[in-house]
């Protein structure tokens, strides 16, 4: 079905054929390619990798797939077991591990699985060390060990403790205050680790949890990516119960969407709004999202005397940028938080506790938070084009076009216009471009994005 090689990892749908589909022998070739880079950028004699999974249902094959590639590379592996995205980066450097891979398709359908590729530091790869890898991967380029010097296979449980123990002891984490407020909270994991992590937080922050699809077993009950149109069940339970509001991460957990009291969506952009005002308030200084998030972020960034960028969408993009401003709080407008203060990379375990404590200190219903922030409203689109069309072409036109106007060309082709945007990206997998707007109404986000697709169609 699909098989697509990038410089973040590679991502595919389970069995088929090889070099079109995810399947066991390009899994034992990426994770040679990556072992193969590891040894070839190291001081180090041995290397150790950890590595660790969501609970697809392919999860555990492609893991042992991993694992024992590695080790047949010479290099020892630290196995965490069902985990989460930024448990295993937390896990790197705790470790004083060489590099981390974690085995996740984050928000795809269950037939989807991946590697995630992590350096030293529990960060992923830069652009060019994941060329490096694709380059080996492509060339065969592996020496495995001889029988005296394979690597150690080792299994590592309490991970995911020590990640919640992690964030709970941040500084701006006050679970004192979160278990004076007696929150009700309704958690959405769909049946991945999250329902491992989120409950066992909120159950050291003293939150009452009600279970809404939190058994790890791979079995999606709904499209895992945490859009609106997906979160019905969760709405209707937050109601029912009498909650204070409802919590949905997706697969890995490192985005992480809000649902009000009311059952209404707080909107995932706005995850990283509340979180960062609530930083901002407590500590000065400066924000970053990628390009097509919310202008939601620059505003309270702004009321707190700080200053906010915007980088190129991904999210090594996004920690770059964070360390060149020095920034206190970033990440992504689809509910993804990143804290330095805890580690840099999105992380859903560390998104819940700020926004509970801000929650527990304003003493605000969620609904009340929501109304509190400038409200904006985007439009995605997309437009399908044929093979033979120059995208880049048509990017640049339409730069020219607007040049009169604020652009940024670091990503695609970006236009602020004084109270609305539109982002245009070209996919690099399939003949798209994606038209991202932001306006004061949906219906304005939706004119503008119509008014461009138009004007693209014309050219």
């Amino acid at each position: 079905m699909s098989l697509i090689k990038s410089i973040s990892g590679i991502r595919g749908t389970i069995g088929g054929v090889v070099d079109t589909n995810l399947t066991p022998i390009d899994t034992v070739k990426f994770a040679a390619a990556y072992g193969t880079w590891l040894k070839k950028n190291s001081n180090n004699s041995k290397l150790t990798v950890v590595v660790g999974r969501d609970a697809r249902i392919s999860g555990k094959m492609v893991s042992s797939l991993v694992c024992n590639t590695l080790v047949g590379l010479g290099i020892n592996v630290i196995d965490v077991g069902l985990s989460t995205t930024p448990t295993v980066e937390v896990a790197v450097p705790m470790e004083n591990a060489d590099g981390g891979i974690i085995i996740t398709a984050s928000h795809n359908p269950k037939q989807w699985n991946a590697l995630k590729l992590l350096n030293e530091k529990g960060e992923f790869l830069n652009a060019q060390n994941g060329e490096d890898v694709l380059k080996i991967a492509e060339d065969s380029s592996y020496n495995f060990s001889e029988v005296d010097d394979l690597g150690v296979y080792k299994k590592k449980q309490g991970y995911i403790q020590k990640h919640i123990e992690e964030v709970i002891k941040l500084e701006l984490v006050d679970a004192e205050a979160v278990k004076q407020a007696k929150f009700k909270v309704v958690v959405d994991a769909v049946n991945s680790t999250g329902g491992i992590a989120i409950p066992a937080l909120l159950k050291e922050l003293g939150v009452e949890c009600v279970e809404l699809y939190c058994e790890p077993n791979g079995q999606f009950p709904h499209n895992p990516e945490p859009l609106k149109e997906h979160l019905t069940e969760i709405s209707s339970l937050v109601v029912k119960e009498k909650a204070d509001l409802g919590i949905v991460v997706d697969p890995d957990v490192d985005r992480l969407a809000l649902v009000c009291e009311d059952g209404s969506m707080f909107g995932e952009e706005y995850t990283l709004v509340a979180c960062a005002d609530y930083v901002l308030s407590k500590v000065k200084g400066n924000t970053v999202s990628n390009l097509s998030s919310s202008r939601a972020l620059r505003d309270v960034t702004e009321k707190h005397g700080g200053t906010y960028e915007a980088s190129a969408v991904g999210e090594v993009n996004v920690v770059n940028l964070m360390k060149e401003n020095n920034a206190v709080i970033g990440g992504e407008g689809n509910g993804g938080i990143i804290y330095p203060e805890a580690h840099y990379g999105r992380d859903s375990l560390v998104g819940v506790a700020l926004f509970l404590t801000h929650l527990a200190h304003l003493k605000v219903s969620c609904k009340a938070l929501r109304a509190s922030y400038p409200n904006y409203f985007m439009s995605k689109k997309k437009i399908e084009l044929t093979k033979d069309v120059d995208v880049d072409a048509i990017l640049i036109q339409m730069a020219s076009n607007y040049n009169n106007e604020d652009v940024s060309t670091i990503d695609g082709v970006k236009v602020n216009f004084a109270s609305e945007w539109v982002h245009l990206r070209k996919s690099n997998t399939e003949p798209i471009i994606r038209v991202y707007t932001e306006s004061t109404s949906q219906k304005n986000a939706d004119n503008l994005a119509d008014k461009i697709i138009a004007e693209i169609k014309s050219i």
